[in-house]
């Protein structure tokens, strides 16, 4: 497995950070085969405030060319049905106990995933919004950065449809 740091940053479109992840994606050394034969990258993509990272994974177990599956290294908490991989659906029910929790604070963490959703980077967005608490669920910051490569991930592979549009959908469903 080729284990790699690859942060992306100053980006302003859709098109530059898909661009800048597929480039580098070109850069993988070609498989010789399945199994073992097979190249395999860990990319190491963002850093939490606790110090875990959040990487992607290449190849995906079920999809071919340029999709990854994003995960978190292990902490005080798991995922649904793999403790490294958050889904769409956990980040959706966390976002929805958040917002039960406290009303105010998720009117802040929307507008932050709203910025995210317009390409700015969660790094930023947290510096200006780093009083969002809860006291459920996930930390702001993972919900945050894994956000932002869920975004990446549809427009990679949704790139000629919605793209990031089909999770932001559900995300703007939760605020009414």
């Amino acid at each position: 497995m080729y284990e790699i740091n690859f942060v992306v940053r100053d980006y302003a479109t859709r098109q530059d950070l898909r661009k800048t992840v597929i480039n580098e994606f070109l850069e993988e050394q070609p498989g010789s085969g399945s199994d073992e034969k097979t190249s395999r990258y860990r990319y190491y993509v963002e850093t939490l405030a606790d110090g875990r990272r959040v990487y992607l994974k290449r190849p995906a177990a079920l999809n071919k060319g340029f999709d990854f599956t994003i995960h978190v290294e292990r902490g005080g908490f798991t995922f649904g049905r793999d403790p490294t991989l958050p889904t769409h659906k956990d980040i959706m029910t966390d976002l929805a106990n958040k917002k039960r929790d406290n009303e105010q604070s998720y009117k802040k963490l929307h507008k932050a995933i709203e910025r995210i959703y317009n390409c700015e980077d969660p790094d930023v967005i947290l510096q200006e919004y780093g009083n969002i608490s809860f006291n459920v669920g996930y930390p702001v910051d993972l919900i945050l950065k894994v956000i932002k490569w869920f975004f990446i991930e549809q427009d990679m592979t949704y790139w000629n449809w919605s793209g990031r549009a089909m999770f932001m959908n559900g995300v703007r469903g939760l605020k009414e």
